[in-house]
């Protein structure tokens, strides 16, 4: 089986304001229909446009089959039917160009509800009292059993659907009356309350919201590090110089917690750890502070879009005693990675004197850092 979309996008509705046409204006940084369009990304797409938008269509739409519009959107849809004749299309989705919320689930609950049907389509039972109103009185109810508010993608088998709307004889609400119109029995599948179509102004404000937190890009990195124990006065632990009766041993200052939570950034980064870009092969970080990696790693999450959400570091030791420096920790790598120091969280354990911690033969730190993209 190979299924097509048509995409109709012809339409110069003005009711949802603005000076262009709603598929065309602008949202979270892309036009409607550039999200319309992604939405259907992997399938054969057909689009449907006015003329005049030839131009923007092929901009955001490379390889994408463009067909001019009819009077009608009746006419708009057998146009595009009929591009397709002939290409081995054996079902297809018809969806409007300005519901751009479109999700992956939806498609999948039509395409298997066509294997037992001829044509389905999403549709949401209505739940609120129906009223029948004139010069804006209510003059009567409606009952509300057996009635559903349509949505598209709408699903038919090619052949099928192709019939229907050459011998339909004009206009219609959308192409399950064509279908029924031609006898076609229609499923009902699950609609979604997200799947709205952007009619007014509105919508736009509401369509916004949902597409930024489904677009939200979040990551969680973790990172362990160890260091053992030698000679020396203190030790540096998240920024911190702590007076002990014996100093870490590293490559740089050694400073165990700053590691993990360096490696927690760049594990949600998907690049790597510390010895990635700072090689201890190379001698000139011989020594180094270790702000000046944890300092790169949060710079890196930046350029990359993401902002530290918030991250985690658990001290692993029986002494020194981190409690009474955890705050100065907390505010250290918070300035260090620019954030508010309520994004970072400082604590310890001990390992119950098992282990090497146990022994007092080094320390360990486990850290974690969520990373979001808006």
């Amino acid at each position: 089986m190979t299924t097509a979309c048509i995409i109709v996008a012809a339409g110069r509705g003005t009711r949802a304001g603005g000076d262009i046409p709603k598929q065309w204006q602008m949202l979270r940084g892309r036009s409607v229909l550039a999200h319309t369009l992604r939405a259907f990304a992997g399938l054969r797409i057909v689009l449907v446009i006015h003329p005049d938008d030839r131009a923007q269509a092929e901009a955001i739409a490379p390889g994408v089959t463009l067909v001019t519009g009819g009077a009608t959107r009746a006419q708009s849809v057998k146009n595009a039917l009929e591009a397709l004749e002939g290409s081995g299309i054996t079902r297809v989705l018809i969806h409007d160009g300005a519901r751009p919320l479109v999700s992956r689930a939806l498609i999948g609950r039509l395409e298997a509800a066509l294997d037992s049907h001829p044509g389905a389509a999403p549709a949401v039972a209505v739940t609120d009292a129906l009223w029948r109103g004139a010069a804006r009185l209510v003059v009567g109810t409606q009952s509300r059993e057996g009635l559903w508010r349509a949505q598209t993608p709408q699903a038919f088998r090619f052949p099928e659907i192709l019939a229907a709307h050459r011998a339909h004889p004009g206009n219609s609400a959308d192409d399950v009356e064509v279908a029924r119109a031609a006898g076609l029995d229609v499923a009902i599948v699950e609609g979604d309350e997200d799947n709205l179509k952007l009619t007014f102004p509105g919508d736009f404000a509401r369509a916004g919201r949902l597409l930024e937190a489904r677009d939200m890009d979040v990551r969680m990195g973790n990172g362990y590090d160890v260091h053992a124990f030698t000679a020396g006065d203190h030790v540096w632990l998240c920024g911190v110089k702590v007076p002990h009766d014996n100093a870490l041993l590293g490559h740089s200052d050694a400073d165990v917690g700053m590691h993990a939570l360096t490696d927690a950034i760049y594990g949600a980064l998907a690049m790597g750890d510390i010895g990635r870009h700072f090689p201890p092969s190379d001698p000139q970080w011989k020594g180094a502070a270790s702000h000046i990696f944890l300092a790169h790693a949060a710079n890196l999450a930046r350029e990359m879009g993401f902002a530290i959400g918030n991250c985690d570091v658990t001290l692993v030791c029986e002494r020194p005693k981190i409690g009474p420096h955890a705050a100065a920790m907390q505010a250290e790598l918070a300035r260090i990675m620019a954030v508010e120091p309520a994004r970072v969280s400082v604590k310890a354990t001990t390992s119950e004197r098992l282990g090497f911690t146990g022994r007092e033969e080094g320390i360990a730190s486990i850290a974690t850092c969520v990373l979001i993209k808006p």
